[in-house]
């Protein structure tokens, strides 16, 4: 039904997150890979969704010039957002550890924000969840760390992993969304975009 609605289109996925890859897929659109490097650095005045807002719209920039008039290039980013500060992915395994153990036995907020940008228009989204971690052991974090990417993910983990399969006891919101793409509201944006 989408691919139909968007058959004129040139879809343009700036990720190299294979999982938003595979999400994309899911929807059955044809799309292209484009990756360009940029310092994910923000304003520090910025808070919650408008720090992934920024990035997501960021990640935009380089492809300005590049667009063609049937485009439609979608970036994003991930933030996990606890006691009023921004985790984005870790610098190495301690920072790793240090990240999962404060989200450990608490609730923290995933937010993904997603920019669509075509010759003509931009538009973002964002989707937040919440999500509750039970106690972890120090074991347990080793463990994961140690058998598990963890360093491509904000906040240090991935939902889909072993983490969450035994970690989260609760989640309020879309699964996807903390996957990294929030697929319902990508799927209504791109109905009408």
């Amino acid at each position: 039904m989408l691919a139909d609605n968007l058959k004129s289109k040139h879809i343009i996925l700036a990720s190299s997150s294979p999982r938003r890859q595979e999400l994309i897929k899911g929807l059955g659109l044809d799309f292209e890979i484009r990756i360009k490097s940029i310092k994910e650095e923000y304003p520090h005045r910025l808070r919650h969704f408008e720090i992934s807002d920024y990035l997501a719209q960021l990640k935009s920039m380089p492809f300005v010039d590049e667009l063609k008039p049937n485009d439609i290039l979608i970036t994003s980013d991930t933030i996990v957002w606890f006691k009023d500060k921004a985790l984005g992915k870790p610098k190495d395994n301690n920072d790793a550890f240090e990240m999962l153990k404060t989200l450990s036995g608490h609730t923290h907020e995933v937010i993904t924000s997603v920019c669509f940008k075509s010759i003509v228009s931009q538009k973002t989204i964002n989707s937040v969840t919440k999500v509750t971690f039970k106690e972890l052991s120090d074991d347990e974090l080793w463990y994961y760390i140690h058998n598990f990417k963890v360093l491509d993910k904000a906040g240090a983990y991935g939902i889909q992993d072993w983490i969450g399969q035994i970690g989260v006891t609760k989640i309020e919101g879309s699964y996807f969304n903390v996957m990294g793409f929030p697929m319902d509201k990508i799927y209504k944006t791109l109905l009408t975009f």
